[in-house]
């Protein structure tokens, strides 16, 4: 199992950027998947996840409304659209894949990407 993640980078406050994740080694279509983070200095916090087949997906409260996760099966690639984004959410973002379907909290986990830096800085 491998979990590739790009398209972090430094965006200004206001701004957005979209992260992927690259899939392989596994059926991808049969697996939830996650986001987390983690900021400078703190512990992992759970971000976002989704079904098997895109059309459920969850939030933590402080990114509701602002990043949406989507999923392309074809593409084996996990997506997290960001927009409005804040200074305090500089951190490094891991695609992840969740043990079974327990979501909407920080959960476990059995496979990690090497993680990618979304900084939000003026």
């Amino acid at each position: 199992v491998l979990l590739v993640e790009s398209g972090g980078g430094l965006v200004q406050p206001g701004g957005s950027l979209r992260l992927s994740c690259a899939a392989s080694g596994f059926t991808f279509s049969t697996h939830y998947m996650s986001w987390v983070r983690q900021a400078p200095g703190k512990g992992h916090e759970w971000v976002s996840d989704i079904n098997s087949d895109g059309t459920i997906t969850y939030y933590a409260d402080s990114v509701k409304g602002r990043f949406t996760i989507s999923r392309d099966t074809a593409k084996n690639t996990l997506y997290l659209q960001r927009n409005s984004l804040k200074h305090e959410e500089t951190a490094l973002y891991y695609c992840v894949r969740p043990v079974g379907t327990r979501v909407g909290r920080l959960g476990e986990y059995d496979y990690w990407g090497q993680g990618t830096q979304g900084a939000v800085s003026s």
